[in-house]
């Protein structure tokens, strides 16, 4: 978060919240919180808003609670819930046991309910949501009261404990808050308050059958908790009003809220119910695909929670919705990498060499830094023999002038190993591919010894033959091929869908310092990006790396094209 001396470094946000503290309104004190609902995994927009409401709680030295708001029993489910606690915690943010559930309070929002329909200012109402909706009216014209508006308090009291006793289908009657149905504010004109559903709820089981609405619970649990800045995204602005029409009607704790915009990562979706669409279609793995901008899919791609912080700190507070450049995400990545990740060599589309000159047989161990970043990481020795792997796109049977890779003819650099030439190649007659390299090496050009004197421009990441390792590695990228894909009114968002958003490759050659990586471990792929070994299809005898993010930002400059 901003530093609080750096006056003109605050975000909106932050002004309001010290203005609040120098006026010592609820005597300076600030609690925030996290309010998921547990219907799907956490995604990169909410790592956003946790990083906001953590660290305001952090900066103010308040508290943050995270509570779940549990009203929809149909889409809800513990596996969600224990997700969302993962999540958090991977992230880096304590919550200090304050983990509340709307469903805590839900005898009590009961009785906010029985209280608000003794002062006359809600009623049940027999309507069908369609039937409703016809005299609901427009946003230029008035809607209409419904015929059971003026049910006695007694009649509502006693229809409201039946339904509670599930006497009542689904449908056939609601609660009603009785507002204004000429209300300007759509949100006003007699909301549901509660609602029949004969579902199982995954905490109280089906001890209820009736459920608060969303609107109903959600600032009723902010008052309930004390929270004094309630931060929310843009689309609840309008529900505001009536947030404080309950508070001020039940005579709660007036938690303030406020509103901030969405940052929508470009090339990608974030709406929960779109995002199990591809889970339940199959079009992505699961939840932590990572292709998907869950915080699972994240992790499992390799991300690191300081580049996530890093990333929400980046794209800031707005008051307008906006949609932000997956290369600000990509970088920040890029830039913690760079700091802790190993340097290891791989080779994903292997082409032999055979150093011609070199004894047959014969294998030394050659030095090679772990981080030029960090010096204290050391380095590790790799085996170096007569046949070698290096990639097939660093060979050109016929290379332009400025390709700096090998040729007939032409000298590279081996990284940390010698200086070779190409004498010679072999290509199948059948396909025109080339399938092995002949080569001679200078032994006067070994690294860190260099007599050769010989100049190179081009330096080739390279394994061993006979000590390499075989691995799987996937190669991710954006899932959708527009920038916002769930902007186009004519065309499902799946329409969009990437079809190059994953390649796999089965026969990578790895050095052998690999053979015992762990899931979830990370590394930098010379010449290749970022890499981390998958925690859902890894194993011992079957390595499979992810590619994390590449080494520049290749999807700006391939749509330059």
């Amino acid at each position: 978060m901003s530093n609080p001396e750096t006056k003109e470094s605050l975000n909106f946000i932050e002004q309001i919240v010290e203005e609040d503290i120098k006026n010592q309104k609820h005597e300076g004190r600030v609690h925030t919180r996290f309010p998921p609902e547990p219907n799907g995994y956490l995604h990169i927009g909410h790592a956003s808003s946790i990083h906001l409401n953590f660290g305001i709680a952090t900066k103010y030295q308040g508290k943050c609670n995270l509570r779940f708001d549990d009203t929809n029993p149909e889409a809800e489910d513990t596996s969600y819930v224990e997700a969302i606690k993962k999540d958090l915690t991977w992230l880096g943010f304590d919550w200090e046991g304050r983990e509340y559930y709307a469903s805590d309070y839900y005898e009590q929002l009961y009785g906010f309910a029985e209280k608000l329909i003794k002062e006359g200012k809600a009623y049940i109402d027999d309507l069908s949501q369609e039937e409703f909706n016809k005299i609901k009216g427009t946003v230029t014209e008035p809607g209409q009261n419904s015929p059971f508006r003026e049910r006695s308090v007694a009649e509502n009291l006693d229809l409201l404990a039946r339904m509670r006793k599930g006497e009542f289908a689904e449908g056939e009657k609601v609660l009603r808050a009785k507002i204004d149905m000429a209300s300007p504010n759509m949100h006003m004109r007699d909301p549901i308050m509660y609602r029949i559903r004969y579902a199982e709820h995954h905490r109280t089981g089906n001890t209820w059958c009736i459920y608060p609405t969303y609107d109903f619970a959600h600032g009723q649990s902010d008052a309930i908790e004390g929270i004094t800045h309630s931060l929310c995204t843009l689309e609840f602005e309008h529900h505001r009003p009536l947030y404080n029409w309950f508070i001020e009607q039940l005579g709660l704790f007036p938690s303030r809220q406020i509103e901030f915009a969405r940052r929508n990562l470009g090339y990608a979706i974030t709406s929960k119910r779109k995002l199990l669409k591809l889970v339940e279609e199959g079009l992505v793995d699961a939840w932590d695909d990572p292709r998907m901008p869950t915080v699972s899919g994240l992790r499992r791609r390799g991300y690191t929670p300081e580049s996530v912080r890093m990333y929400a700190e980046k794209a800031g507070i707005a008051r307008r919705d906006n949609l932000v450049d997956p290369a600000l995400l990509e970088s920040s990545l890029r830039e913690h990498l760079n700091q802790i990740a190993p340097r290891v060599m791989a080779v994903l589309k292997p082409l032999k060499v055979i150093l011609t000159n070199y004894p047959e047989g014969q294998t030394e161990q050659l030095p090679i830094e772990n981080n030029p970043e960090d010096a204290s990481m050391g380095s590790r020795e790799m085996p170096f023999g007569r046949e070698l792997y290096i990639e097939q796109t660093d060979f050109m049977e016929d290379p332009p002038r400025k390709f700096i890779r090998l040729g007939p003819g032409r000298v590279a650099r081996l990284k940390g190993a010698y200086i070779i030439e190409c004498e010679d190649f072999v290509k199948d007659e059948n396909t025109g591919e080339i399938t092995e390299l002949h080569c001679r090496y200078i032994p006067e050009s070994k690294s860190g010894a260099d007599t050769s004197g010989i100049k190179v421009k081009g330096t080739l990441h390279w394994v061993s033959a006979s000590h390499a390792i075989q691995a799987e590695v996937r190669l991710y990228d954006r899932l959708f091929t527009v920038e916002n894909p769930g902007g186009d009114k004519e065309k499902p968002y799946t329409d969009f869908i990437n079809p190059d958003s994953l390649e796999i490759i089965s026969h990578a050659q790895l050095e052998p310092s690999l053979a015992t990586a762990k899931p979830g471990e990370r590394f930098q792929f010379q010449r290749l990006g970022y890499f981390c070994v998958d925690t859902r299809y890894s194993k011992p005898d079957h390595l499979v790396f992810n590619r994390s993010v590449t080494l520049k930002d290749t999807w700006a400059k391939k749509n330059k094209k």
